[in-house]
């Protein structure tokens, strides 16, 4: 057996996992500064281009804070819905993942949007799926603004639940798998029926969300996911896949 060649690791690394680590530890918290690059440069033994190349990549993952010539050091940043979605968007986009994983993964999620969504959701919650929903009907001809009324309702869903991490994962993986399958729906010589069928379950699901049953809307949500993308994966994988339907 053979490996391949490994990149010697560089100390501005070291550095930006030592203060992320502080960060996730809360041994650094939001507001808190980090000291000046003469002390950071005593601190770790590196020369002072070092530690300006981890605050880069400290400041580019939005860690931290440094403004030119701030006597007070970098800040640190308190984590938003907006780096763990750029942080998303990269392990989603991996060669690793294949569409069969991230298909999986979205009907878990989905599924968890609209049984929370049923127990969860409000007045204004049910107005908004259900002017979506009317968009979505009233444009069966036109595609561009039928997807539009489509992704506001998974929109709704998600925040419906009041969670951050559903709505965001949600977001990240939606967009990734269509990418992946892009053209499905707007290239189908059956675009019409693919269009009816959607609004048919859309239908389905907002009544299950109405009337806040949690179990049905989830799995009506997986169900719709795997008989729209399951033609996409191999025959073991839509086993896997089947598991979730329940």
């Amino acid at each position: 057996m053979e490996f391949e060649p490994v990149s010697p690791v560089r100390a501005y690394e070291r550095i930006v996992e030592q203060i992320e680590q502080a960060v996730l530890t809360g041994r650094l918290r939001p507001g808190e500064r980090l000291p000046g690059e003469r002390e950071l440069m005593a601190q770790f033994g590196v020369s002072r281009s070092t530690i300006r190349e981890a605050l880069r990549v400290l400041q580019a993952g939005e860690v931290i804070r440094s403004r030119p010539g701030d006597p007070r050091g970098p800040e640190i940043l308190p984590a938003s819905p907006a780096r763990l979605r750029k942080s998303l968007d990269r392990l989603a986009r991996a060669e690793t993942l294949g569409l069969a994983e991230l298909l999986q993964f979205r009907m878990i999620v989905e599924g968890s949007a609209y049984r929370l969504a049923a127990e969860l959701r409000t007045e204004e919650d049910l107005a908004e799926l259900r002017a979506a929903l009317a968009a979505m009907t009233e444009s069966l001809d036109d595609y561009a603004t039928f997807s539009r009324a489509d992704v506001a309702f998974h929109d709704v869903v998600a925040r419906a639940g009041r969670n951050t991490l559903i709505v965001v994962c949600g977001n990240v993986v939606r967009g990734v798998v269509l990418d992946l399958i892009a053209g499905k729906l707007e290239n189908s010589s059956n675009r019409q029926a693919l269009m009816e069928a959607s609004v048919a379950h859309h239908k389905e699901v907002l009544r299950a969300v109405e009337d806040g049953d949690g179990p049905l809307a989830a799995r009506l949500a997986r169900r719709a996911l795997y008989d729209y993308y399951a033609e996409y994966v191999s025959a073991d994988e839509r086993i896997v896949l089947e598991h979730l339907l329940d």
